[in-house]
């Protein structure tokens, strides 16, 4: 006969492992307005770094993010401000562009908000609207050298 395994251990273990599974992982926090997932984690101070290198982290996230990033046009891109989001104060920074379609037409160009938690991107969001008002938008020129 086999050796029976005995203790409270085994039943913490098998607890702890499916309450991990559970809760979706450590990096995926459920975001302050219950429409997307976060993946920074929020320390929950009204006081927000400026996010130093919001260009270049855009540019990583749209690389991966867009079906095709090569030949995007009509970049343009305003600095971070701060806005208030799901009642938080956040650096928003809006970026509007036409990404190329899988057949090479391009959709018109629309505005988007990127939106940074403690000095670092957290998320996109499509439906810019009211965090986009008011703008002031720069040529944005990396976004059209994109490549796959």
């Amino acid at each position: 006969m086999g050796k029976r395994i005995s203790g409270w251990w085994p039943a913490a273990a098998l607890a702890l492992l499916l309450a991990g599974c559970a809760s979706g992982g450590p990096a995926a926090f459920v975001s302050e307005d219950n429409r997307g997932i976060a993946y920074t984690g929020d320390r929950g101070v009204d006081s927000q770094p400026f996010p130093a290198n919001y260009r270049g982290e855009i540019l990583a996230y749209l690389r991966t993010y867009l079906n095709n990033p090569a030949g995007v046009r009509d970049g343009v891109m305003a600095e971070p401000v701060q806005r208030t989001v799901g009642g938080r104060l956040r650096y928003v920074s809006c970026l509007r562009y036409a990404a190329r379609e899988s057949d090479g037409s391009y959709r018109p160009a629309r505005e988007r908000a990127a939106i940074y938690v403690d000095g670092r991107f957290d998320r996109l969001v499509e439906d810019a609207g009211e965090l986009c008002a008011g703008s002031s938008y720069a040529p944005f020129p990396e976004l059209a050298s994109l490549t796959r």
